[in-house]
């Protein structure tokens, strides 16, 4: 059923009424520098776990707000804020989650402000961390204001809240700290608000994610280096037989040419050769490679990368004959595949087409699970319709190109939930690059739409 009018009115005045209040909180958040690699401050880290605590604390909704941890490989994880409100009368619980750590700012040079100090321009809030994800942070702050402030205090939605302190370090305890808090994080509904809108206007749910085998192999034709001079047309050294390897995992237009992948389709949605270009720096020369639509290609097939040869560098490099060489294969997968299969595959292409009776090894592997949400959901029927009413343009359906590995995880360990990956960021957001910036108006159509959402969940009974 549409969403009542009133309510989507409601939503968006008590959103308007806190919203510059709520874009100083965001700045003081973006201040913070917390970064969740070794090499930086962890003292910064733990300021801005502390910031996120006290602003969740002060809502006054939870029945709990904690600084919690977990242990990995013998070494304690970046802090991580949890909270709950169970949920009263069968109406569902949700949970809220985003990430308060953020990358590095990069070459300094490169920014056109200062990366740990907000600034506004254009309608665009620029900063480290401004989009990616510190604005999730504050769009589940101001969804709970909101819900509290139209419902009253004791509302009987249940709202989780979790939000992680290094999924910019790959979220290392990631899983040990789902498994060992998952009576807290228990949900009907899991709201990832970490992904992007199709543009500042139009809002998008984020619906399939690849997944990732990534493989390292050796090649092996010699057992030690040689002259090149010398034996050069008579022996395969190494790195012949790896290039040769390599090449054939694509066909003559680019296509993955490895068999039995599962590749499927991405949503209708227009998108040209200009656009390819202009997003991704592909120069007018250089042509695409693969067939099916771009969308397709990026979202629903399967693609291979080289991300690395150890071979000889060109400055050390002679007139040697190398006995073995290394590669490492980024493979992404389509959703629908199953990573291990897809290794056994990638293994049996490699293997036949193994030139010159090499010899042939795999070092290193790492699998991710790609992601398609169940688009029969009450949840994502829903919040189809609160972003359509808060953006004022249809929800699409996107993909990412990418994988969030963690998402698998919360698949693992909670099953029966229903996960929406939304997002405040739009194409020109820039997160990880310097100038990351968030759009002010979408994100504040992001705020009312996560309100509606709320307050529909509110009025639900599934239980």
């Amino acid at each position: 059923m549409p969403l009542n009018s009133a309510l989507i009115e409601n939503a968006r005045s008590s959103i308007t009424s806190q919203f510059d209040g709520n874009i100083e909180i965001l700045k003081d958040l973006v201040r913070i520098p917390g970064i969740a690699w070794d090499a930086f401050d962890a003292a910064d880290l733990d300021a801005s776990a502390r910031a996120v605590h006290n602003l969740f604390e002060q809502t006054a909704v939870f029945d709990f707000v904690e600084t919690r941890t977990a242990m990995v490989d013998g070494k304690q994880g970046a802090p991580a804020i949890v909270a709950r409100r169970a949920a009263k009368n069968g109406k569902p619980q949700i949970l809220l989650y985003a990430h308060h750590d953020v990358q590095p700012p990069g070459d300094s040079s490169a920014w056109q402000t200062n990366p740990f100090e907000p600034s506004i321009k254009a309608g665009r809030m620029y900063g480290r961390g401004a989009a990616d994800d510190k604005a999730g942070i504050i769009a589940h702050y101001s969804a709970v204001q909101a819900i509290k402030q139209i419902a009253g205090s004791d509302f009987d939605l249940g709202i989780t809240l979790f939000i992680e302190g290094e999924e910019e370090a790959g979220s290392p305890s990631f899983r040990n700290f789902l498994d060992e808090n998952k009576a807290d994080l228990a949900a009907d509904v899991i709201i990832v608000a970490d992904s992007s809108n199709w543009s500042e206007t139009v809002p998008a749910l984020t619906t399939t994610l690849r997944g990732l085998v990534s493989q390292v192999i050796q090649v092996k034709t010699l057992d030690h280096a040689l002259h090149s001079g010398m034996y050069g047309g008579a022996v395969p050294d190494a790195m012949m037989a790896m290039i040769r390897l390599l090449a054939s995992l694509h066909d003559d237009q680019g296509n993955v040419a490895v068999q039995g992948l599962h590749t499927g389709l991405a949503a209708d949605l227009e998108y040209s050769d200009a656009d390819l270009r202009r997003d991704s720096g592909l120069p007018a020369t250089v042509s695409q490679i693969g067939s099916g639509s771009i969308l397709d290609r990026i979202w629903n097939k399967p693609s291979i990368t080289v991300i690395g040869i150890d071979g000889q560098s060109v400055a050390l490099s002679s007139n040697t004959m190398l006995p073995s060489v290394q590669a490492k294969i980024s493979m992404r997968i389509a959703p629908g595949q199953q990573p291990e299969r897809a290794l056994e595959l990638l293994r049996q292409h490699l293997e036949s087409k193994l030139p010159f009776g090499a010899d042939l090894t795999y070092g290193e592997i790492e699998l991710g699970k790609p992601f398609e949400s169940d688009a029969s959901g009450w949840a994502k029927q829903l919040a189809e319709q609160a972003l359509s009413a808060a953006y004022g343009h249809k929800s699409v359906d996107v993909g990412i190109g990418g994988s969030i590995p963690f998402i698998a995880d919360l698949t693992e360990v909670f099953p029966a939930a229903q996960i929406l990956v939304t997002g405040v960021e739009d194409p020109d957001s820039r997160a990880h690059s310097p100038n990351e910036s968030v759009h002010l108006e979408g994100l504040r159509n992001a705020m009312v739409a996560e309100a509606l959402l709320l307050l529909s969940g509110n009025e639900l009974t599934v239980q």
